[in-house]
């Protein structure tokens, strides 16, 4: 389950100050008691990471778990400098960061969460139902410009992408558009539910999305997708992920430094439980056991 690469030295924890409610005194004493714990990154995972969060802390009071997005991207800076306890990354480190990780001569730890599948979505009405791997291609890298070019009605495609920071606008780039460029044509949107939120109300659009959002929302169509013309159709889902017919999917991660403190390695055993990976599926996403 874990797998060591180079990372920062030590992990610094954020004291944030608040008032005198209630929920800040509980703050303060988890703080005091070194049982505040952050997880910052994968904007995918924020939901999933949430409601592990809101279920480990109604088990624990004296806890403090903090989750904010940003992307994969995001997090991964903020454990190399040393600003978040725990980073969730929808996707592998990038060279660039292991190489900024090596000089800081420590070492990282990975634990594979839960997997996702990658959600392709139009509008409801977009006739469109199923894509080929190479269609998806032609489309977001600007190949493609009209529906009609893929079997639907004319009309301008519009695209929509994550911003570079996000995990899942690597993934989908390194995956489905062979590294190519998107196209400069693209509407970059800050988080998911805003691709959700553009496509439910534009017929021309089309947008990728973590599984977990797409299946919760149920505002949009997700498509099929073929690997190539002869292969069959496939929808995404726990099963076709976990058997790898889906062709887009992924594993989602937890970074956190080598010397990761008790109340962070606890939630993250919280997260691996039966527990927590009810939690996995009731939320869209994948459990990994």
């Amino acid at each position: 389950m874990h797998r060591t690469v180079p990372v920062a030295a030590a992990v610094v924890i954020s004291i944030l100050m608040f008032g005198c409610t209630p929920a800040a005194q509980q703050g303060k004493a988890a703080r005091a008691a070194g049982k505040s714990v952050t997880v910052k990154g994968s904007d995918t995972m924020v939901h999933l990471v949430t409601a592990w969060s809101e279920s480990y802390m109604k088990a624990h009071p004296d806890a403090e778990i903090s989750v904010t997005g940003g992307g994969s991207g995001t997090g991964i800076a903020a454990l190399l400098n040393g600003t978040t306890d725990i980073c969730a990354a929808s996707r592998d480190m990038s060279p660039e960061e292991k190489e900024k990780a090596a000089r800081e001569g420590s070492t990282l730890r990975e634990t594979n969460v839960a997997r996702d599948g990658i959600a392709v979505v139009v509008n409801p009405s977009n006739p469109i139902n199923e894509l080929t791997l190479e269609q998806l291609k032609k489309i977001f890298t600007g190949a493609y410009a009209n529906w009609k070019e893929v079997g639907g009605s004319d009309g301008e495609i519009v695209a929509l992408s994550r911003e570079s920071s996000s995990g899942t606008y690597v993934f989908f780039q390194e995956h489905v558009l062979k590294k190519e460029d998107y196209t400069p044509k693209a509407r970059l949107m800050p988080a998911t539910s805003a691709i959700i939120q553009s496509a439910a109300s534009d017929a021309l659009a089309i947008g990728y999305a973590g599984l977990g959002y797409a299946a919760d929302v149920g505002r949009v169509k997700v498509l099929k997708v073929k690997a190539d013309a002869a292969a069959p159709a496939i929808a995404p889902s726990e099963d076709t992920v976990r058997n790898g017919t889906y062709s887009i999917s992924r594993p989602l991660h937890f970074y956190t430094g080598a010397g990761v403190g008790p109340a962070a390695d606890d939630f993250i055993k919280f997260c691996l439980s039966g527990a927590g990976q009810a939690i996995v599926r009731e939320a869209g996403y994948i459990p990994v056991q």
